[in-house]
């Protein structure tokens, strides 16, 4: 059987009841390898991991719990959001998987569609390649207004938002790494500067997604980084260079933190430098030769 991974995001964090039925519903017929909850963002990040059909039933059934369980119209939460369940990528974990990923993410689509949301495909699931960025722009009601205006349609579903769950966001794209680092500032400025400097669209790192955020609970602000493509920008040297702009700007990096799950290679990448190893490839890492080892045995 050829997995695929999944890594929906949901706005919801501050109600632990709706983030543990949200859990059970996806580990109903996934795996459920990873949860991240975060307050200030009011949202949660799962992974999971199983085959197309797998994926799809644990997925639909998510989303009624969050089209029950979630209203928009109170939700306050700092990352930018057009839906309950903001966004869900299938992601294929091997080249000859692409054509699973789309054909899951597109009965995904049918199948939510049919609750009453509407669907916007995202990465390689849409026909321009549009990012989750630029339905989110203006936020909720920007969107709502472009739907009413007849500048934008969505692929599946009804052709205005759901009163209370928004819409969903469903595509096809790589693995990413999404990656945090933490300022020793409660300036909001100064991290969207930083965000503005290291951004790809901005002439910064390659495959780098960022934004500034303010995080009242944590009393500090956040570079939050969407890592596209960790063979070009390893997340060490993002951390770089944020480290490198926070000093410009007088200010210093307290913490970074992951969410979610990372690719060994990514790890490895990082790991070179403090080891004092010239190379680390991924075959040198024990657990992923084990896994290859116990997939073929069990093929």
């Amino acid at each position: 059987m050829s997995l695929l991974e999944s890594v929906p995001n949901f706005s919801a964090a501050q109600d632990a009841r709706t983030v543990s039925r949200l859990h059970e519903a996806l580990a109903s017929s996934a795996r459920v390898l990873d949860v991240h909850s975060d307050l200030d963002h009011n949202r949660s990040v799962f992974t999971l991991a199983g085959s197309g059909r797998e994926l799809v039933g644990a997925l639909e059934r998510a989303v009624r719990v969050a089209i029950e369980s979630i209203d928009l119209g109170v939700h306050r939460g700092v990352h930018p959001r057009i839906g309950a369940a903001d966004v869900m990528p299938i992601v294929p974990l091997k080249a000859g998987d692409e054509h699973r990923a789309h054909e899951a993410a597109h009965k995904l689509a049918s199948r939510v569609g049919q609750l009453d949301v509407p669907v916007f495909f995202y990465g390689r699931l849409a026909a321009r390649g549009q990012r989750p960025a630029d339905f989110r722009r203006g936020g909720i009601e920007g969107l709502s207004a472009r739907l009413a205006a007849g500048e934008l349609t969505p692929d599946i579903g009804p052709r205005r938002l759901h009163p209370t769950a928004g819409g969903v966001l469903i595509g096809v794209r790589d693995p990413l790494i999404a990656f945090n680092v933490f300022l020793r500032s409660d300036d909001v400025e100064v991290a969207k500067t930083i965000a503005a400097r290291v951004r790809e669209s901005a002439g910064g790192l390659p495959g780098i997604r960022a934004l500034g955020l303010a995080l009242p609970t944590a009393g500090r602000v956040q570079v939050s980084m969407n890592i596209e493509d960790w063979r070009a920008t390893p997340p060490h040297r993002a951390v770089e260079a944020v480290a490198a702009e926070a000093h410009a700007q007088g200010v210093e990096v307290d913490r970074s933190e992951l969410v979610g799950l990372i690719p060994a290679g990514a790890a490895a990448a990082a790991a070179q430098g403090p080891l004092g190893l010239p190379s680390l490839a991924p075959t040198k890492l024990l657990e992923p030769q084990l896994l290859d080892v116990l997939s073929d045995w069990r093929s």
